[in-house]
């Protein structure tokens, strides 16, 4: 059975940081495509970070670049995402997903494993 498990949400300030993680289990982890995505009300999901399998860094959509760092860990199947400087505008539903392609794209429908979603909230 595959499983993403995400954690590390909360309530921040604005300016902070947050560190969320995502556990997996149930598949070849370094054979996937790894993706952070958000949802807040009202909004569609949004691809917010993505790496292939065999990237060394990640790629990122405009609103959080050079804020958000994706990175993975292939040694305990997990992928964490770093952001900095949070803004109001990244309160949302965070989830983690896995691809079963090496490729990595920001399109929610590219990915085929989906973890349960943990809430960031950012105060002003």
């Amino acid at each position: 059975e595959v499983q993403l498990q995400a954690s590390g949400g909360g309530l921040v300030q604005a300016g902070g940081s947050l560190r969320l993680s995502c556990a997996t289990s149930g598949i070849t982890f370094d054979e996937y495509a790894i993706g952070w995505f958000r949802q807040s009300p009202g909004k569609g999901r949004e691809g917010v970070a993505f790496r292939s399998s065999d990237e060394v860094s990640g790629r990122y959509a405009d609103p959080v670049k050079g804020r958000f760092t994706i990175s993975r860990d292939n040694a305990k199947n997990t992928v964490y995402l770093q952001m900095n400087n949070l803004k109001s505008e990244d309160t949302a539903v965070y989830y983690c997903a896995a691809a079963r392609r090496r490729s990595a794209t920001l399109f929610p429908a590219w990915y085929d494993y989906w973890g349960q979603g943990t809430q960031v909230t950012v105060s002003s």
